[in-house]
């Protein structure tokens, strides 16, 4: 596996699906639950914070904090403690902070050995049979692609409404 190319193609997947969602619907609630686009944006947002706190563990840099907050409340706590302290961030500020912890994933990425990468029980807190890029993969990519395909239903409802041009 390639660690940078599957956080390049998570990425490009965000941006390439979001592209087609004017900012003014990114509001709009009931997307994924009661979230809307941005709240999405903003849950993306401290999973990437998360990533940067795994990654600079193995780079030997930084601090932990949101990892051990995600590690502390949960999965659920996390999340509505992270997208609430986001809620009044208009959709580009949401969309800017996604896109900066992402690109400090990717120079943090670049910093560690592939065979470090694919080593098998370096997050024991995750699962001793599993190596960072399984997380990598599983937990972003993966996830961005879950979100995302919620935002390309939300889409597909905005254009059989007539709000948003057919393809």
């Amino acid at each position: 596996m390639n660690a940078s190319d599957i956080l390049k193609y998570g990425h490009d997947f965000v941006t390439r699906n979001l592209a087609g969602l004017p900012q003014a619907h990114w509001d709009t609630p009931n997307v994924c639950g009661w979230w809307s686009t941005k709240h999405i944006l903003a849950h993306l947002a401290s999973f990437e914070h998360v990533l940067v706190d795994v990654l600079q563990s193995f780079a030997g840099s930084g601090s932990a904090t949101y990892l051990e907050q995600f590690t502390s409340l949960g999965g659920e706590g996390f999340n509505d403690f992270q997208v609430d302290i986001r809620k009044n961030l208009a959709p580009a500020e949401a969309y800017a902070e996604y896109e900066q912890a992402w690109r400090t994933t990717m120079g943090l990425v670049a910093q560690i050995p592939a065979e470090t990468l694919r080593r098998a029980g370096t997050l024991p807190w995750y699962g001793t049979e599993y190596a960072l890029d399984d997380y990598i993969v599983y937990q972003y990519y993966g996830h961005k692609r879950e979100h995302i395909a919620q935002v390309n239903i939300f889409k597909d409802k905005l254009t059989a409404a007539g709000v948003l041009p057919k393809a």
